[in-house]
């Protein structure tokens, strides 16, 4: 029996979030490579929370600083448990080490959250991103779990690189595992309403992700009031769930800047919007609205941040460019010009199917952690480093944890 244990840190909600997509394309994996899943979190659900019994999954609810969680975690008895952040790792996987200590630890970065605070620290400040920037707190932390585990999943080339290379991490403990996405084609994609059938700009992205919400602002005065005065009676439909009332007062209908918020369903506002606009300042990973808008036939304007390691070289479906006014003109260019549009269309289905190929992946992935398993001893003599500070981790993290529980019962 293959067992997979899935400890998230927040419940998945894949219309609300890449990460929830992610994690979704990953469960699916699994289940098809003969895996029972089992998730857990300690976070509350949302409204927008899948619901895991329709995919034949169990679920429970975990506890921070609890030792219920080791009595859940010992029924369960995994042979793999993934961690799908640095952070979850950090609270839960020393007592996975104790309590099931043959289990193959998985850490998924979902994107590198050192590199993202690096980039907007960097940003804010008007700096350029040096390695001062990079070797921050954060960066420790997230990168003694990725030491902790068995493998841990890189979902960007650039950042595979920089673990690489600038933090000299063993490439036995690391693979590359891009968006899973079954190939596409150009028919399918022209099923969708031609050029003349849509209209509009949008934007999206979950207003909880700084970047997101930054694009957003970047947008409202930098991009947009450039674009309005060439289309003034076009529009720009905003949409992300979580909009505070900071974004909401950021709709001027006059300038047609439309704050519409959670999107129910994001085909439909991808195939009716005409291009889709990402003019992102930092960040990290893989950013699957631009996937979204590829899968969809939807041509897209983002920054060199947001097409980084997106498409091997591969001609961009629409435009790549940081400077705004170049952003503005290409995105009128793209908006009124039809051969220019569905080209750009065609450039997308060429990198979905070039780039992730779900049926690639997934042999490298089951290969990988096969003979991690049948080696695991080997493999983990080899992490001295991960060893040590696995050692460090549950000597101060397991007791600091015991402290606080026992301080909590006294409440």
């Amino acid at each position: 029996m293959k067992n997979l244990l899935i400890i998230g840190f927040v419940w998945p909600e894949p219309n609300s979030t890449a990460a929830g997509s992610r994690m979704l394309q990953l469960i699916e994996l699994f289940q098809k490579n003969g895996f029972t899943v089992t998730f857990v979190c300690a976070a509350s659900k949302s409204k927008n929370s899948i619901e895991f019994g329709e995919l034949n999954i169990k679920t429970f609810d975990i506890y921070l600083n609890d030792s219920s969680f080791d009595l859940l975690v010992k029924k369960i008895n995994p042979n793999f448990v993934l961690f799908d952040r640095f952070l979850t790792e950090e609270q839960f996987g020393w007592r996975i080490a104790e309590n099931c200590p043959e289990a193959i630890r998985i850490l998924d970065t979902e994107d590198l959250h050192f590199l993202r605070q690096a980039r907007q620290v960097a940003y804010k400040n008007n700096e350029i991103v040096t390695l001062n920037h990079l070797k921050n707190d954060l960066a420790k932390r997230e990168i003694a779990s990725i030491y902790r585990c068995d493998l841990t999943l890189i979902i960007s080339k650039f950042e595979m690189k920089l673990l690489r290379k600038t933090f000299k991490i063993d490439k036995l403990l690391l693979i590359y595992m891009p968006f899973l996405i079954n190939k596409i084609n150009l028919e399918s994609i022209r099923s969708y309403p031609a050029f003349l059938n849509r209209k509009h700009f949008i934007s999206i992205g979950n207003f909880k992700h700084e970047p997101n919400l930054n694009s957003v602002q970047y947008l409202k005065e930098v991009i947009w009031p450039l674009i309005h005065e060439k289309l003034p009676e076009v529009q720009l439909h905003i949409y992300g769930a979580y909009a505070t009332e900071k974004v909401l007062q950021l709709q001027n209908k006059k300038e047609g800047f439309i704050i519409k918020g959670w999107a129910e369903s994001t085909e439909h506002i991808f195939t009716n919007a005409r291009v889709c606009l990402a003019p992102l300042q930092f960040g990290a990973g893989l950013k699957g609205k631009l996937i979204d808008a590829m899968q969809y036939g939807t041509p897209s304007i983002t920054t060199n941040i947001g097409a980084e390691a997106m498409h091997n070289k591969l001609a961009w479906n629409g435009f790549i460019t940081d400077d705004p006014n170049e952003f503005a003109l290409k995105s009128v260019e793209l908006y009124t010009n039809e051969k220019l549009w569905e080209k750009a269309q065609q450039h997308g289905v060429e990198i979905i199917d070039a780039c992730y190929s779900k049926e690639k992946y997934r042999k490298k992935l089951f290969n990988k952690i096969e003979f991690i398993q049948k080696n695991s001893s080997e493999h983990r003599l080899k992490n001295f480093i991960g060893a040590m500070l696995l050692h460090h981790t549950i000597q101060s993290t397991k007791y600091m944890s015991k402290w606080i529980e026992e301080k909590n019962k006294l409440l």
